[in-house]
């Protein structure tokens, strides 16, 4: 059971520990592919490239987000 623990708790520090709103952006831009598959005619490229550009985006906002925070702290 140890096991299990260790191992859940990796994952969780591994995704989330860092920070998560980095985690919740990444899941909801995989959301939307996912729904823009399941419901539209776009091809697979399409898709994937918009997912690209969204997960580029939610990093991007929450690095410059991050310095803005710490430049405001000094």
């Amino acid at each position: 059971m140890r096991f299990v623990i260790g191992f859940g708790r990796f994952w969780w520090d591994f995704i989330i520990g860092d920070d998560w709103k980095i985690a919740a952006g990444i899941a909801a831009v995989l959301t939307a592919a996912a729904l823009l598959v399941a419901e539209t005619d776009l091809s697979d490229t399409a898709i994937s490239l918009l997912a690209g550009v969204g997960i580029v985006i939610v990093v991007s906002l929450s690095l410059v987000g991050g310095a803005l925070s710490a430049a405001r702290e000094r």
